[in-house]
């Protein structure tokens, strides 16, 4: 099959799924390779893959995951090259080719760099070459690291235009309450993205031994489901991820909006840095929500200057319904002007 007429499937797979005692699960590297090299021809993957700190710092002695910056990094450091070349190892039996791409959180603050980013993604997946990618822990920051790879994937999700995005975890799916308190917590099949019990979830899901619990989890299954695509959560196995993949019932499926969103207007969503807000009246409101530009007559309050091309967020009953890109300065306006181009708008 041609590589553009294929589907593209996201794994994200956690440490609690792929370390135990601070050891790589080598089988589980092992099956996924089988799985892939059985569905190459119909499928794209990309492989969002945490371990690097746990193996890491059990090779450095360290009793547990560190918390100090310095020492995840070094953690991160020694243990994404065993993680890597296991994965090249294994994946190279299977005449299976992967390339290594470490992403920082940035990417979706710079424009230039979340472009670059998504050409190169897309050149790997045309080439038959499987981006396996993990957060870049060495250069991160406090204020510039993901903290998981759950909203890593979801991101990798929207930019590489993925059909699913697949979480793989040590629990059986999404509970509807919190199943290590709770002994007749049930698995939730079918979930809505938007809908309230789905971030009513967030405050009773619990941490797992990796960095993102779920909450996480669920947020980067609502990221994904804005942007159009589904996210199944789902425990290991070789026939869970064989029925995810295609199309059955196993874990927990978030669905998705109807609607595909491109990736400008993704970018302002989740990388544009705001510089200003405008609150706008229940008229301007109404006209966003059918689709029209923001003119500057509905406009009630400005917090801060700002000129062509700035981000805006805009304010609605002290919410923030929509983003978007100024069109004109705050200060060349008229009561007519359009602030905001529909075209360079997304509703939140």
């Amino acid at each position: 099959m041609n590589t553009k007429n294929k589907q593209t499937v996201v794994i994200k797979i956690g440490t609690t799924s792929l370390i135990k005692d601070g050891k790589l699960m080598e089988p589980i590297i092992v099956s996924l390779a089988q799985k892939i090299k059985n569905l190459q021809d119909s499928h794209n993957f990309v492989i969002v893959t945490s371990g690097a700190v746990s193996l890491g710092a059990h090779e450095l002695g360290y009793k547990s995951r560190p918390t100090i910056m310095k020492k995840l990094q070094v953690a991160s450091s020694v243990g994404q090259i065993k993680l890597i070349n296991e994965y090249q190892r294994i994946f190279t039996e299977y005449n299976l080719k992967i390339a290594q791409v470490l992403i920082t959180k940035n990417l979706i603050d710079d424009r230039e760099q979340f472009i670059n980013t998504t050409q190169a993604l897309n050149e790997l997946l045309t080439q038959n070459i499987i981006p396996v990618i993990n957060e870049n822990d060495i250069v991160a920051t406090e204020e510039l690291k993901f903290g998981d790879n759950d909203r890593l994937s979801a991101i990798v999700s929207i930019i590489v235009n993925a059909s699913k995005l697949l979480i793989i975890t040590n629990k059986k799916g999404l509970y509807d309450f919190n199943p290590d308190k709770n002994s007749n917590a049930k698995v939730i099949d079918f979930i809505q993205y938007d809908s309230s019990q789905l971030t009513d979830l967030i405050s009773i899901s619990g941490h797992g031994e990796g960095q993102g619990g779920f909450s996480t989890k669920i947020m980067a299954a609502q990221m994904a489901g804005f942007s159009g695509i589904p996210t199944q959560i789902i425990s290991w196995s070789e026939d869970n991820v064989s029925k995810a993949i295609s199309g059955e019932q196993v874990g927990t499926l978030i669905l998705e909006s109807e609607n595909k969103i491109r990736l400008k207007k993704l970018w302002i969503a989740y990388g544009m840095r705001p510089s200003a807000k405008v609150t706008i009246d229940e008229g301007a409101y109404l006209a966003l929500k059918n689709d029209a530009s923001l003119l500057f007559s509905g406009v009630i309050d400005i917090d801060e200057k700002f000129n062509i091309n700035d981000g805006i967020e805009i304010i609605h009953k002290e919410n923030i319904v929509a983003k978007g890109l100024a069109k004109t300065d705050s200060d060349d306006t008229t009561e007519n002007s359009v602030l905001i181009h529909k075209d360079d708008l997304i509703i939140l």
